[in-house]
């Protein structure tokens, strides 16, 4: 029994070291997930950086810090009261997109990083809007945007985060700076809707004169026109008069005296033609001889026999008024 006890005794404690070997090699053994990363630290210095996959540390020697989150996270930047460069109280709140780009700046060398980042945000948040007129924050929030990106982003630098957007998300002015702004709004839109209907006007009044001018111009070339048509027309008439006369006066002095009767005669018709017309006289009177009216038109028809009927014969000495003389 004793002989059964010796060798029982160091079996067990064989199996004891075994067992405690094991539990050390899988107390040294860690998975880090996709996404986080683990400081190390060996009696309490940080010594490395645990990336995502297997690793072995040194149990009892080596503990892991804790786990640091390295995907992209937000944060919600509550609402918060801002006085503006013109004296202009408004609600201003946004939110923050940052990421961890050193596991073991964000563990040491900062506090809490979320709330230290959020802090930070608000503080350049009002120092930013702050230095803007109230018309700047509600017409310029790229730039604002901007601006507090790049501020934030330098003062979080050291502590191994990276901030990647910041956005505001609403400004609320008060209700009275609201109508206010409405009706300048209007006011201003009235303004430009007048200044557009003026120059409508404007230019309405600029073709209409346009146009009247080059009616004028060519009414203008079409007086011309018909001056110079009637004045050409004038010169024909005349030269066919001043043919007439010359073709008469040679008759008279080749002794035709019908050529004189024809004259008469014309000029007899045309005054009485235009007494005839005229439009101020209702009922004329005129003391006159039909037969001598009806003489002259013989006379008349004479002539044109004269001159048309000796056209198809050859022309006597002397000239073409002496059958009618001759008749005489």
């Amino acid at each position: 029994m004793e002989y059964f006890s010796f060798l029982d005794a160091p079996a067990v404690f064989a199996l004891v070291l075994v067992i405690l070997g094991l539990a050390i090699i899988f107390m040294g053994v860690k998975i880090v997930p996709q996404g986080s990363e683990y400081p190390v630290e060996r009696f309490g210095k940080y010594m490395r950086t645990l990336t995502p996959g297997l690793h072995l540390i040194i149990p009892m020697v080596d503990r892991l810090s804790g786990e640091v989150n390295m995907r992209e996270r937000v944060l919600d930047v509550p609402s918060q009261e801002i006085i503006t460069k013109d004296n202009a109280m408004v609600k201003v709140d946004g939110v923050v997109f940052f990421q961890v780009l050193d596991a073991a700046k964000s563990e040491y060398e900062v506090n809490d990083l979320e709330n230290a980042t959020l802090n930070l945000t608000m503080t350049n948040i009002r120092t930013v809007m702050g230095s803007m007129d109230l018309d700047q924050l509600l017409s310029q929030r790229d730039e604002i945007n901007t601006r507090l990106l790049t501020v934030v982003d330098q003062a979080t630098n050291p502590w191994g985060v990276k901030i990647t957007r910041i956005e505001i998300k609403d400004i609320s002015p008060p209700r009275d700076l609201v109508d206010s702004m409405a009706r300048q709004m209007k006011a201003e839109r009235d303004k430009r809707a007048n200044i557009l209907e003026a120059e409508g006007f404007r230019q309405a009044e600029i073709l209409k004169a346009e146009g009247e001018k080059q009616s004028a111009i060519l009414e203008a070339e079409g007086r011309r026109e018909a001056a110079y048509r009637d004045a050409e027309a004038r010169e024909r008439e005349a030269e066919a008069e001043a043919k007439a006369t010359t073709m008469v006066s040679e008759a008279v002095e080749n002794g035709s005296v019908q050529a004189i009767n024809y004259f008469v005669a014309q000029k007899y018709v045309e005054a009485f033609q235009s007494i005839a017309t005229a439009k101020n006289q209702k009922v004329i009177m005129i003391p006159m001889e039909a037969t001598s009216l009806i003489g002259s038109l013989a006379g008349i028809g004479e002539i044109s026999k004269e001159v048309f009927g000796n056209s198809d014969k050859p022309k006597r000495s002397d000239g073409p008024w002496n059958s009618g003389n001759n008749n005489d």
